[in-house]
This record gives C-alpha cells, sequence and structure tokens, in this order.
C-alpha cells in the first residue's frame, strides 16, 4: 500500500499542475467557495459550523478558504508541494488557517475539535484504519465530522479496483455502507448522507457523523 499511496500522490500533484493550468485562479477560487457553500447546505450546515475545525486533507482549496471566522487547522502531506508548484495557493492569503503538512494517520491532537471536515480525501490516505482512528479520536464529544467520498455501487467491480490501481488517485475502494461501518466502530453516529452526485461505478457521497459521548 505504501508505494500505491506515494504513485497516487505523485499522480495527485500533476493532476492538479494540469488542470489549474487552465483556470483562473480568481475565478476559480470564487468557484470553489461557492461550491463549498453548497456542500454545506446539502449537509444542513448552512449556519458557521462551530470552532476550533480541522480541514483533513484540505488539498490548495479546501473548504479553509470559506471558514473566515473560525479557528481553523488544514492538514496536507502535499502543502509544501502545493504551496511550490500552484500559484493559486499561498499560506499568507489565509492568516487565520494555520496549515500543517502531515499525513491524516500520523495527526494525534487528542479530542480538539468541534468541527472536522474530511472532503474528498480519505480514499487517498495511505493508511485507512489509522486515518479513520485519527478523525475519530480529534473530535471532542458531540462534535461532527463532514465526510465525502466517492463510493462503490457494485461488489465485483469494487473487488477489482481493490486488486489493480484502476484508479490510481485513490489507493482505498469501499462501498457506502462499508465507510459507515468504520465510522460507527469508532464510536461516530451516522445522523444523514446525501448522494451528492451519481456516476456509472461510483456514488459521491457526503457523510454526517456525531461523536457519541463515551459510556
Amino acid at each position: 500500500m505504501n508505494l500505491r499511496w506515494k504513485t497516487a500522490q505523485a499522480a495527485e500533484i500533476r493532476w492538479w499542475k494540469a488542470y489549474l493550468r487552465r483556470q483562473e485562479p480568481r475565478s476559480y477560487l470564487s468557484r470553489k467557495a461557492a461550491y463549498w457553500r453548497r456542500l454545506l447546505q446539502a449537509a444542513g450546515l448552512e449556519a458557521p459550523p462551530p470552532g476550533p475545525i480541522l480541514d483533513a486533507g484540505c488539498g490548495p482549496a479546501g473548504i479553509f478558504i470559506v471558514l473566515k471566522e473560525q479557528a481553523v487547522v488544514a492538514l496536507d502531506p502535499l502543502l509544501p508541494q502545493y504551496e511550490a508548484s500552484l500559484p493559486l495557493f499561498s499560506p499568507a492569503h489565509y492568516p487565520g488557517v494555520r496549515f500543517l503538512p502531515i499525513r491524516l494517520e500520523d495527526f494525534r491532537p487528542g479530542p480538539a475539535y468541534e468541527t472536522v471536515f474530511c472532503l474528498n480525501a480519505i480514499n487517498h490516505v495511505s493508511q485507512l484504519g489509522r486515518s479513520m482512528d485519527a478523525l475519530a479520536q480529534c473530535l471532542r464529544p458531540g462534535g461532527r465530522l463532514l465526510l465525502s467520498v466517492d463510493a462503490h455501487n457494485y461488489w465485483l467491480l469494487k473487488k477489482i479496483f481493490q486488486f489493480l490501481p484502476g484508479d490510481i488517485l485513490h489507493p482505498h475502494q469501499h462501498s457506502l455502507a462499508e465507510y459507515c461501518r468504520m465510522l460507527e466502530s469508532r464510536g461516530l453516529k451516522i445522523e444523514r448522507t446525501t448522494r451528492m452526485k451519481k456516476g456509472l461505478i461510483f456514488d459521491y457521497h457526503l457523510l454526517l457523523a456525531r461523536k457519541l459521548p463515551p459510556t
């Protein structure tokens, strides 16, 4: 998996370079901000989510770009490459955000966050189990996680994609039910799932979960 993850990370930065080469930065960021606001609305989080906030796997234009009033930590192992290679991204543009260039599975702050976002990132990580552990452990009791992910529609295709690197950007290939079980087994209650986009092989889902208090 380590080699597969490293291959995926190299492909990820190449993808961003190619994609953003065709974009005017200000226009792209405006469209991305509008997208994040629609996503928050779809999750029932129209009001600003309570802080402190973690944006896990933030990319160069994560949801941190619309969280201007809250204390935000944004982490992504590719942050140095984004800053060096993508004119669109500069940490100096976001003085209220603390950027950490580390992997999610290595992040262990304790129960520090009221709201955690992990958007289109969980199937990019190196170690899925440890990353799910980190998401659960960094939430305060009663805190909420908003996670989005491409999830498989068909068991056979899922198994083929797990065995062969048919989707190079995403080392992990699972169904919606499997992602829900991963969260529930770590003490989170699924409050809502929303299909944001229907596809032939994958559907893009948004999951809202709340951390249960210890029993």
